[in-house]
């Protein structure tokens, strides 16, 4: 969802035996870049069910969110203001089936993700953290995001 230079998006950590699944974007504003599963989260949708729709759309993987790292407010590339629900999920079904605009996908070990260059990375400055929460477990119970939390900004 964007409204007015703001930009709702809804991203995904699937991790499996201790490694975490990476896309390789090939978007026109992000090419060859390295970033988890996410997406814009649609006007009236909810955000739940956006990270789950992202990253079976990009990947083909059905997931189920078990916790989060947080929200994180960042000025993107494209200079609008994003809003990022970043969410932790483990594989429930589905196969790897990359959407168009994914050239790539790696399961990464967690402590590897720190090596990566930020021209490699998509908003580095905000995976970084995200990555950084990873590594640290600073991960929180999914029961913050209740009905009225995800259903807020429509």
């Amino acid at each position: 969802m964007s409204q007015e230079g703001i930009v709702l998006v809804a991203s995904v950590s699937i991790i499996r035996d201790g490694q975490v699944l990476l896309i390789r974007e090939n978007k026109p504003t992000a090419v060859n870049k390295w970033n988890f599963p996410s997406g814009h989260i649609e006007y009236g949708e909810d955000i739940l069910y956006a990270a789950r729709r992202e990253v079976n759309e990009e990947t083909g993987l059905e997931v189920k969110l078990i916790g989060t790292t947080g929200v994180y407010n960042f000025i993107s590339s494209t200079n609008d203001q994003v809003i990022l629900f970043h969410f932790i999920g483990e594989v429930t079904g589905g196969s790897i089936h990359l959407e168009e605009e994914i050239s790539d996908c790696q399961w990464i070990k967690l402590q590897e993700l720190e090596q990566f260059d930020n021209n490699d990375l998509r908003e580095p400055s905000v995976l970084k953290q995200i990555i950084n929460n990873l590594l640290k477990e600073n991960v929180h119970s999914m029961s913050m995001y209740n009905e009225q939390l995800t259903k807020l900004f429509y």
